[in-house]
């Protein structure tokens, strides 16, 4: 202000920043092991922003209002709440704290927010919210809901949309593709449990899940391999790690997949988290996504632990609805019910927070540690 006011220019030279440069190191959130920093050049960055203006169809130039209230230093935040939000020529509201449902609601209201990027968990919080349910806010101004970081439940998704008006549709990404490279479309088909399709300029495939070597048939599981223009440069300091990641011009997800006849996948869990019980694999996500349905259960995650007979053994946490009570017994017979036999948590432990990243994600590895630690 001070060179402005006294008409004197800066001495300053802005650096010329090219489309190969790095400009983000996005460490992964670590949820099954050691944080990478995940090298996002600028080439990535806008490419995934322009494949974004281009999927969000419906949204007007220069009349669009975005609500920040995911954190713009995640390359979510920047990349779908930010990136996007410029690139629309949208306006901002950002919102410090998104625990604070009440100036979250009053400033999608006061503001007439129209794109509202964020987590199933803040959705699933806006469904239950008392003022919410009672009327007193006006959120029939929402257009498009993208939910990421998390798998979104059908019954949050129909209740938002009921409550709103707005389409909320579920994508897929990482830090290493920064940030997706999968979306539901918004005006379109979109399928109970499904990631969507491909964003335009991604190429995916399902490859067997041991080597990485040979392509899956239509409907079987393996793991997810992208190729795109929004793949990282690799992991920062960390050459062995980037070798396996990044594998003839595919990057190798880490995440366990399938594919429909017509192109819509679906994620089945983190290939690092499948719990082996003698000669079965058990996905946690299906356990989780069947204790949700529970209705005295507020929220649950599932992991493996160690067991002498059977290697592993399924164990769940669950966080019971406020003033509910239910036994160990009652949620094993629950499973029973929905699942294969195996498939049941064979260990039950009730706890008052699932620990989860700061975008959701649940955090399995400090559940076994907690588990260790209470042995």
């Amino acid at each position: 202000i001070d060179l402005i006011l006294s008409g004197q220019e800066s001495m300053d030279v802005l650096p010329i920043v090219q489309c190969d440069d790095a400009a983000i190191y996005q460490y992964t959130g670590g949820t099954t092991g050691v944080p990478k920093g995940a090298i996002g050049l600028h080439r990535n960055l806008v490419a995934n922003i322009l494949q974004f203006r281009e999927w969000l169809v419906g949204l007007e130039e220069g009349g669009e209002v975005a609500l920040a209230a995911i954190p713009l230093y995640h390359v979510y935040g920047m990349v779908i709440a930010m990136g996007v939000s410029v690139a629309l020529g949208a306006s901002i509201v950002l919102i410090r704290t998104p625990q604070d449902l009440s100036l979250l609601l009053s400033s999608i209201q006061q503001y007439g927010v129209t794109l509202f990027p964020g987590v199933p968990n803040l959705y699933a919080a806006i469904n239950k919210n008392p003022d919410v349910l009672a009327g007193k806010y006006d959120l029939r101004t929402i257009k498009a809901c993208i939910s990421g970081s998390a798998p979104l439940l059908p019954e949050i998704k129909q209740q938002f949309e009921a409550l709103t008006g707005g389409k909320l549709v579920e994508g897929y990404g990482l830090s290493e593709a920064p940030t997706a490279t999968h979306c539901n479309p918004v005006h379109g088909e979109n399928r109970t449990g499904s990631i969507g399709l491909p964003l335009p300029d991604v190429d995916a495939r399902i490859v067997d899940a041991e080597v990485g070597d040979r392509q899956l048939a239509i409907g079987e599981v393996g793991e997810l391999i992208i190729r795109s223009p929004q793949v990282m440069a690799g992991y920062h300091g960390m050459d062995e790690e980037t070798k396996l990641a990044l594998r003839k011009g595919w990057l190798y997800t880490g995440d366990l997949a399938r594919m429909d006849e017509d192109g819509y996948f679906y994620l089945v869990d983190r290939k690092k988290d499948v719990i082996k019980i003698g000669g079965f694999q058990v996905w946690p996500r299906e356990v989780e996504e069947v204790l949700a349905l529970h209705p005295d259960i507020k929220d649950a995650a599932v992991a493996g632990v160690p067991d002498a007979t059977y290697g592993e053994m399924v164990k769940a946490w669950i966080v019971l609805q406020e003033g509910r009570s239910i036994s160990p017994g009652e949620v094993q017979g629950w499973c029973e019910e929905r699942l294969a036999r195996y498939k049941k948590p064979m260990a039950v432990e009730f706890i008052d927070t699932i620990p989860r990243t700061f975008v959701g994600k649940v955090l399995r590895r400090e559940l076994v540690r907690m588990h260790q630690a209470g042995k």
